[in-house]
């Protein structure tokens, strides 16, 4: 019988890697939940005019949150589009730069080897 017990007693193989698992999913799982910051939770509500005033609290503060992010988003791809013509703008001078430099060099040239060219 004490053996029976003792037996009983002692985790079988694979055991503890379920109960790891477990231990693994209680632990994540209030993490995967949360709620998102400023929403209530409606379900909570019993009346009908309390549960649709919920609701449309919650819709509003979507609605706030969305028009803040599209107006951010505006703003960076405004900036971007701010960078992007001021990088145009200096590869033209470059670009312009490096034809000058480059004609300049071709005169040297020519200037310094006026034999070559017989």
């Amino acid at each position: 019988m004490k053996r029976e017990q003792a037996r009983s007693l002692q985790p079988r193989p694979g055991f503890t890697h379920v109960l790891a698992g477990a231990l693994l999913v209680a632990v994540l799982s209030p993490a995967a939940a949360q709620d998102i910051r400023g929403l209530e939770i409606c379900t909570a509500e019993k009346q009908m005019d309390c549960r649709t005033a919920c609701l449309q609290a919650n819709a509003e503060f979507l609605q706030q949150a969305l028009s803040k992010l599209a107006l951010e988003t505006d703003e960076k791809i405004a900036a971007a589009d701010r960078n992007l013509a001021a990088a145009r703008a200096e590869i033209v001078a470059l670009r312009s730069s490096i034809e000058t430099l480059s004609n300049e060099l071709a005169q040297m040239k020519a200037k310094a080897d006026p034999h070559s060219k017989k």
